[in-house]
């Protein structure tokens, strides 16, 4: 075989297996460019099992790459590019897998190239000593026989379209025709290199591949031994090793960052390729196609993007460095905008001041981060009105996307919401009609996020209805994403929008076009083109945006331009059990960031809806714009005042739970499913509260539920049908056999559905949710003994508040739904 320098030369510092995969890719690149994407795509998966062996994650033949690495996301919050390394290679491979092209040496390319720089941030992150000082070294590009046949290709295009439009057709045909042979003797000779350099790699082929299986072997065996030694580190320790891992440093070179930058066009929609398709090799605008065409000559130098929407430019990009800043970088931006050349390949049509396209980018590849705001994201600038902000994004506008934006005229719609009054025959309260004011004043403010609140019973339904309505007539918004945390919520507010009468008798959906969420049907995933509103779950979109399938289904960043979230702060209510994907979070935390990451990557206004704003609700939509409370709400006469909460004195309150240094303790490992017995190291101090999130005592559960069932504060025999809202699935069955056996005790045989769950885990628990059609009122009983010290009150104050037709807690976390007794245990 030609002697050669490999550029993962550093991966034999590593097992044989992965120096082997990329050396082949290498290799058989320009003989077998297929080949050379199925090794890079190998090479991806041996290194993703590795990193996951490293990391305790279950790993194996029989598990796909794109659940690997959804498994992987899990356990560590991987660096984005290396996320979309992974991804990249792998798309690649895949195609080339299905889809035999002999021509694909560009993606061929791509992938050796991304794959490099995947591989050195593997080298870093686990090459020990052996990895210090190391120095990613430039990439060395292996010939390409299918570069000219490619230019060739591209003029051929040009030639024909030019023949059709020329009035000199006689030369333009003959041009045709000597780039026509030239395309046939470049190709000629491409197939005949490939096959004399496919000769020699079939030489040492096969004896190449027993090797790869033995190597693969003994890598195998290295895997299952990372994965033992970690699991039988400590907690801290396995910690600690997650941490470095996450923070280790993905380096990119300007070629490896146009390749990402590339694809994540491609994703969005649009054609483009930096190598092949730019200005220098003949790219041109075409009609009815949607091109990023790089090096686009301006009077200040080429632009290394200029997007094409037909045969109208509509948008500038600057790409810089990984490391560079993007924010000042749409100056650049700016400049080609104004100094955009046509070279006769298009008329501009319209300008806007000294700019000649109406829209700016700027990105350097890195994903969007807070802490490096200006060095990360993708910068937007709308140069149409200079009193317009750059803000960052979190993906690229999709083709269909920036035509829909260029049509909105948001100052002649905020005209129309000041010419607007309330007459609808959805009759609205005074201070309903002053929240609306008050969020369209932020939004004529030039704000990007309003937080309402108002006290339950309030209306904030018949609120959001009204303003979403007045927001989608007056052309403010084009389609508006009604987020919710749960299907119940969701089915809830489809019927509300179905029902609710606005104008001339015409129901909201009568009037704009809905998609929303029924019992026993799938879940709509994409909007359609006429959709004005969407309802949809948080957790399905987790799984949309982060974790998206291949078959195209992850949203734009453009897709919507509103989002209304009701109930937002029950977004930082970890549910697994009421989940409405497979996708788990490995902690609050991990939640919350999933949570806010969904709502943070639309480029759209955020509206949050709740009664009660937490820390985090104000984090994310601010402190609120308006408020009404529950105290204005009793004083205006609309709701009326409910009785104090009976609480009930327990010794754990009183005394709390204290441990002595050296003391022998038994711990549940939930991971485990096990019990392990260790001593305290120090004096040990619970907050009650605390510990109530992390113990559930059966003994507890049932002294509770023989009180409640012995004092005859509620009675199975009751009309009325009420709510208890436990911790988890598993305590929602002991609380649920702990109130049979006390009624069983004092009243003697009782119905099995007289005391019933309902949760995500329960036999179609939607239809029992909406079976019991609950009207929500403003009594919240509360027994949350071990949360805060209880107080004991009387008896028939507990009669009274049970005998209430419907009595719901705020602030629910899995939904048990008893028909005759209601009572909160273990509030979250």
């Amino acid at each position: 075989m030609p002697s050669f320098t490999s550029n993962f030369e550093f991966l034999k510092h590593h097992n044989e297996l992965l120096f082997r995969l990329a050396e082949t890719a290498e290799r058989c690149y320009a003989s077998d460019p297929n080949t050379s994407l199925i090794k890079m795509r190998q090479l991806g998966e041996a290194i993703a099992q590795n990193v996951a062996a490293r990391v305790g994650v279950e790993f194996g033949k029989n598990i796909k790459q794109i659940d690997l690495l959804r498994d992987l996301d899990y356990t560590l919050r991987l660096n984005e590019n290396v996320k979309d390394a992974f991804h990249s290679i792998r798309k690649l491979g895949n195609v080339a897998n299905h889809e035999y092209l002999s021509s694909s040496h560009r993606d061929a390319l791509k992938s050796l190239r991304v794959g490099c720089a995947l591989s050195g941030w593997y080298h870093v992150t686990f090459g020990g000593d052996k990895a210090k000082g190391f120095i990613f070294k430039p990439f060395i590009k292996p010939i390409d026989p299918s570069e000219y046949v490619r230019e060739l290709e591209e003029k051929f295009n040009t030639l024909k379209i030019e023949s059709q439009r020329s009035s000199d057709r006689i030369t333009v045909v003959e041009q045709l025709n000597k780039v026509t042979e030239e395309k046939a003797a470049a190709e000629k000779q491409r197939a005949d290199k490939m096959a004399e350099e496919r000769t020699v790699w079939e030489q040492v082929a096969e004896e190449h591949e027993a090797k790869l299986s033995e190597y693969r072997a003994k890598m195998d065996a290295e895997n299952i031994l990372y994965k033992q030694t970690f699991a039988q580190q400590d907690k801290q320790a396995q910690a600690q090793e997650i941490t470095r891992v996450e923070q280790s440093n993905f380096h990119l070179d300007e070629d490896a960052t146009r390749v990402l930058i590339d694809q994540q066009l491609n994703d969005a929609g649009w054609i483009v390729d930096t190598v092949n398709i730019r200005h220098s090799k003949g790219s041109k605008p075409e009609r009815d196609k949607n091109k990023a065409i790089a090096e686009w000559p301006t009077d200040s130098g080429p632009a290394d993007y200029v997007l094409f929407i037909g045969l109208t430019p509509v948008a500038t990009i600057e790409a810089k460095r990984s490391r560079k800043n993007v924010y000042s970088a749409i100056e650049q931006a700016k400049r080609y905008a104004s100094g955009l050349n046509s070279n006769n390949h298009f008329e501009i049509e319209n300008t806007w001041g000294e700019f000649k396209v109406p829209l700016t980018f700027a990105t350097n590849g890195r994903p969007y981060l807070k802490q490096l705001e200006q060095e990360s994201g993708i910068w937007f600038l709308d140069v149409r009105d200079n009193s317009n902000r750059r803000r960052a994004l979190k993906g690229w506008y999709s083709p269909q996307e920036i035509k829909t934006y260029l049509k909105q005229t948001p100052q002649q719609a905020e005209n129309k919401l000041d010419q607007m009054d309330f007459v609808y025959e959805l009759k609205l309260r005074d201070y309903q009609i002053d929240a609306i004011k008050a969020i369209e004043q932020t939004i004529k403010k030039g704000e990007s996020r309003a937080l309402v609140a108002m006290a339950t019973g309030t209306g904030k339904t018949k609120t959001c209805i009204a303003l979403v309505y007045r927001l989608l007539k007056s052309e403010r918004f084009r389609r508006i994403l009604f987020l919710v945390d749960r299907s119940a919520l969701g089915i809830q507010a489809t019927d509300n929008f179905k029902e609710v009468r606005m104008e001339n008798l015409q129901t909201f959906a009568d009037t704009f076009e809905l998609m929303g969420m029924e019992i026993n049907k799938p879940v709509s995933k994409r909007p359609e083109d006429e959709t004005k509103v969407h309802i949809a779950t948080v957790q399905g979109l987790v799984k949309r945006i982060l974790y998206p399938s291949d078959n195209g289904d992850k949203p734009g960043v453009g897709e919507y331009d509103c989002i209304v979230v009701d109930e937002c702060h029950r977004g930082y209510l970890l549910d697994r059990e009421l989940s409405d994907t497979e996708i788990s979070f490995r902690d609050q935390k991990d939640y919350q960031s999933k949570y806010r990451a969904v709502i943070e990557y639309f480029d759209a206004f955020k509206i949050g809806l709740t009664a009660t704003p937490a820390i985090h609700t104000i984090d994310i939509f601010g402190e609120p714009v308006y408020s009404y409370s529950y105290t204005d709400a009793v004083i205006d006469g609309y709701l009326t005042d409910h009785l104090p909460p009976i609480r009930i004195h327990t010794k754990l309150a009183e005394q709390g739970i204290h441990y002595e240094v050296n003391e022998e303790v038994q711990v549940y490992d939930v991971t485990n499913n096990s019990i392990e017995t260790f001593n305290t190291p120090d004096e040990l101090d619970f907050d009650v509260s605390q510990f109530n999130h992390k113990v559930i005592s059966a003994n507890f559960t049932k002294v509770v539920a023989n009180w409640l069932i012995e004092s005859d504060a509620i009675s199975p025999y009751s009309a009325a049908k009420t709510l208890i809202f436990c911790v988890t699935d598993k305590h929602a069955d002991q609380v649920v056999e702990a109130l049979k056996d006390a009624c069983e005790r004092y009243h003697g045989e009782v119905e099995d559905d007289a005391i019933q769950k309902i949760t995500g885990a329960s036999d179609k628990p939607l239809e029992k949710v909406c079976a019991m059609k609950p009207v929500v009122t403003d009594v919240n009983i509360t027994f949350s003994a071990l949360e805060q010290e209880l107080s004991q009150s009387s008896s028939i104050e507990l009669q009274q508040l049970a005998k209430n037709p419907q009595i719901i807690c705020k602030h629910s976390k899995i939904l048990l739904t008893p028909t005759v007794i209601a009572w909160s245990l273990f509030k979250p």
